[in-house]
């Protein structure tokens, strides 16, 4: 798929992550349209997996560390045909598996997560067994910066480089906004590229919403004996203008106008990518 097309996938998927959350009365919205674009290059340009084939042992493993931004994740996952996009509409409803975070009750999804900071320590395991196998597939984890605050976070780096773990790609999505406000202000996590180069990994620093600087970071090359480090800069509620960099919209849910602004918002933004109104 080119970018453009990407582009107007990330438009339709932010569309349908909004009406899910709405619909549900609960979800994690502000950073949901934050990684969005990180999962639509992953999921469709990145990723050896396929919903024919997901118990194929050489598939590459994707870890959502951040899971409470689940709705997301289950939006790509419909799109890429692991499960029927009306199964969104029981999210959060009585038994049903789509809850607030993954589990692997849920078709394409590898590891129950959202106790933060567990994901890159099981992603790290997950590399090992793979060099013990001798197995060609890659993990790759999406962390986001207020989890950063867990330790155990640094504990997987730590290890992670000294087992030289090169099949190995942690993603941040540095949206610089938490629950409870800024992080540089909750617990300051800078200089964070330093640190993780400090720490023996491979740094590469992007725009987490452009799909060809993505798509590079992603499939570069690693370079031999050291984990990658993505660091994504993003904006949390990116798309919706009322949600850009708000930490409210960390957990919360449109009402009914404010779906309607938000959808009125993407429509425009379509039609501006088609050439249909100026940009």
């Amino acid at each position: 798929m080119t970018d453009r097309e990407l582009a107007l996938k990330g438009i339709a998927l932010r569309r349908k992550l909004l009406q899910v959350i709405h619909d549900a009365g609960a979800g994690h919205t502000g950073g949901g349209l934050s990684c969005l674009d990180i999962l639509i290059v992953l999921y469709h340009r990145v990723l050896n997996v396929r919903p024919e084939a997901v118990d194929d042992p050489n598939r590459d493993r994707y870890v959502q560390s951040k899971g409470h931004s689940v709705e997301a994740l289950y939006c790509v996952l419909a799109d890429r045909g692991f499960f029927p996009e009306s199964d969104l509409g029981t999210l959060c409803r009585y038994r049903s598996p789509y809850v607030g975070h993954p589990t692997r009750h849920v078709r394409g999804i590898e590891m129950n997560t959202g106790a933060l900071g567990h994901g890159l320590s099981i992603c790290v395991g997950m590399a090992l067994a793979a060099r013990l196998q001798e197995a060609p597939y890659r993990v790759f984890t999406l962390l986001g910066d207020g989890e950063l605050a867990e330790g155990s976070v640094w504990e997987a780096a730590m290890a992670a480089a000294h087992y030289r773990l090169d099949n190995l790609v942690a993603i941040l999505d540095h949206n610089r906004l938490q629950i409870t406000g800024p992080t540089r202000e909750v617990m300051c996590n800078e200089p964070l590229e330093d640190k993780w180069r400090a720490f023996g990994w491979t740094v590469r620093r992007v725009d987490g919403h452009d799909y060809a600087a993505l798509t590079r970071a992603l499939t570069d090359p690693p370079v031999t004996g050291r984990p990658t480090f993505v660091l994504a800069d993003t904006v949390k509620g990116k798309g919706v203008s009322f949600m850009e960099d708000v930490a409210r919209w960390h957990h919360g849910v449109p009402s009914d106008e404010e779906l309607a602004r938000a959808l009125a918002e993407l429509d425009a933004a379509e039609q501006r990518l088609r050439g249909e109104v100026p940009a």
